[in-house]
């Protein structure tokens, strides 16, 4: 679990410093300069991961109705400060009929600044697309 959870904080904090340093600034004379520095409304990756009885909370009012596949939250990836929050948990999901074949999704929810909840996006997420050490070419 720590692996996976190294893997993908690192996936995070990849795309983090790639969308700031495509993020530009307009200076005082009009050029347009490169932000490196501070990154404003950037994912900030969770410390350890843990499902806090308030991550608990958002995730069960975000997806309260959703009906048809079950998610079980297992790694708390990450937030992002917008006007409210973004939240990035890792799921355990299953279909919900017998024998059903369970797999990981991504859940991306958003706090508003009122604690009103709203599913953004679910994302399969294949882990065995993240290492390709030994595929064939």
């Amino acid at each position: 679990m720590k692996k996976l959870f190294a893997v993908l904080m690192a996936l995070l904090m990849a795309v983090t410093v790639t969308c700031a340093a495509l993020a530009e600034e307009t200076s005082a004379d009009g050029a347009e300069v490169p932000v490196f520095s501070g990154l404003a409304g950037g994912w900030q990756a969770a410390e350890n991961g843990e499902i806090t009885e308030e991550v608990q909370k958002v995730f069960d009012k975000g997806l309260e109705g959703l009906v048809g596949v079950s998610y079980t939250p297992v790694l708390y990836l990450g937030s992002q400060v917008v006007a409210g929050t973004n939240h990035a948990i890792l799921c355990q999901a299953s279909v919900v009929v017998p024998d059903a074949v369970p797999y990981w999704a991504i859940v991306f929810l958003y706090e508003d600044l009122q604690g009103n909840v709203t599913l953004m996006n679910i994302a399969p997420f294949d882990f065995g697309q993240l290492c390709t050490y030994g595929a064939a070419e």
